[in-house]
């Protein structure tokens, strides 16, 4: 005899901030939950994450653990560290397929799998990104205040950076990696704030122990630099809003209206796959007040359930009636 798939109140898909947190939320109203975690969390390769209330400077990992350990008070709540391999929706319900095979039903789903950075395509960058080549300024400039930076990416995307990064530091290099086509005006720009240009095309970076040291050109001298953001394109952390037909913004983020809702009932969406404001403590806002929303639609499915149950056939008529 198959075994029925097991049910719960909410599936969360992502164990980041946004996950961990609305798990949290959830547990605390005494709902069966299931997180699934696939260990992928866009800033495990950081060595510190920042802006976090009482958190500031703490290693990814041990916030990870750390979130995972105060979930564990709430019986509720279930971590398997699992890829979903697909969602399918079974109205009002969501039937998830995990890889190690296992099936589950949820009233609700949310999916919380953040985004996917495209690194830039040069020699030497996997082994400093996180460490002192970074995509945020707001997450990482700090660290590299008053420093030589530079800033990597094609003109259009990479002026903008530069010119924030003078927030920083006085010491900016913008690197185009190639002829950028910029008029007098947008240079002139970037002259007054202080940011200098090289055009010339990198041909890889040279660092020790996570720590950017130079940039080495095909052509010129190397340029001494103790970091590098770059501003560069990402992805979905999954395919999942996709297959199950969410909408999506200019930018590639899912679209979600208020409380992280999609226009899929049942359907959520939380952290750095809906939102611009991509930090750490942005995303567990958002899991924390998905989950809200997503407690408050079982509450009322849950009413309106008892009440079609009172519910007698024939009650229209009137008592003793013919």
């Amino acid at each position: 005899m198959k075994q029925a798939p097991e049910a719960y109140d909410c599936i969360i898909v992502g164990g980041g901030p946004a996950g961990l947190s609305a798990a949290l939320i959830l547990g605390r109203c005494r709902r069966r939950v299931l997180l699934c975690d696939a260990g992928r969390q866009r800033n495990r390769w950081s060595s510190a994450m920042h802006g976090v209330l009482s958190r500031d400077g703490m290693a990814p990992a041990d916030f990870i653990r750390e979130a995972r350990a105060e979930l564990s008070r709430y019986d509720g709540v279930e971590l398997r560290d699992v890829v979903v391999s697909d969602v399918e929706p079974v109205a009002p319900d969501f039937r998830a397929v995990l890889k190690d095979g296992a099936v589950a039903e949820s009233r609700t789903l949310l999916l919380a799998t953040g985004v996917v950075d495209t690194l830039p395509d040069i020699e030497g960058v996997e082994p400093l990104y996180g460490r002192s080549v970074h995509h945020c300024p707001i997450c990482d400039g700090w660290e590299h205040r008053d420093q030589p930076v530079a800033v990597y990416g094609s003109p259009a995307e990479a002026k903008g950076l530069a010119l924030a990064m003078t927030l920083w530091t006085g010491d900016v290099v913008l690197c185009t990696n190639g002829a950028a086509g910029w008029d007098d005006d947008a240079r002139g720009e970037l002259a007054r704030a202080g940011v200098r240009v090289r055009e010339d095309r990198v041909r890889c970076l040279e660092g020790t122990e996570g720590r950017l040291k130079r940039i080495l050109f095909h052509d010129g001298e190397p340029l001494e630099r103790t970091a590098m953001f770059f501003a560069g394109e990402q992805s979905q952390g999954c395919d999942l809003p996709d297959r199950l037909g969410c909408v999506f913004t200019e930018k590639g983020a899912v679209d979600t209206g208020r409380a992280e809702r999609t226009q899929i009932e049942g359907l959520f969406v939380a952290g750095d796959a809906s939102k611009d404001a991509q930090l750490v403590i942005v995303a567990a806002a958002e899991g924390a007040q998905a989950a809200v929303a997503i407690n408050t639609l079982l509450v009322k499915r849950d009413h309106e359930a008892r009440e079609q149950e009172r519910e007698v056939p024939g009650t229209s008529e009137r008592p003793g009636g013919a």
